[in-house]
């Protein structure tokens, strides 16, 4: 009696990921104002799209990265400039 190899599990396809990573992406182009909520939200925007790259959403996965890639910018932006306004504040009342 011949056993049959283990069968791989099918593959499974990543349409959840790509459409949370482009909802991510969505919410990220305006939580980019408050960077402690930007930048959590497009990383994982980012992450979630980039896996379902490989999905049949894969549509949907484009702009989740190319909408987080913006969030992440404009989220470390104005990271950068509230960085440099409080340290001409700091510097200026002294």
């Amino acid at each position: 009696m011949e056993t049959m190899p283990p069968s791989l599990p099918p593959a499974e396809d990543q349409r959840g990921k790509a459409t949370a990573g482009m909802v991510l992406g969505i919410i990220g182009m305006v939580a980019w104002i408050i960077p402690l909520f930007g930048l959590p939200i497009t990383i994982v925007g980012l992450v979630l799209s980039s896996k379902g790259l490989s999905s049949s959403s894969r549509g949907k996965a484009v702009t989740g990265m190319v909408l987080s890639i913006i969030g992440l910018v404009l989220t470390l932006i104005n990271a950068a400039l509230g960085a440099m306004i409080m340290i001409n504040r700091m510097h200026h009342t002294q």
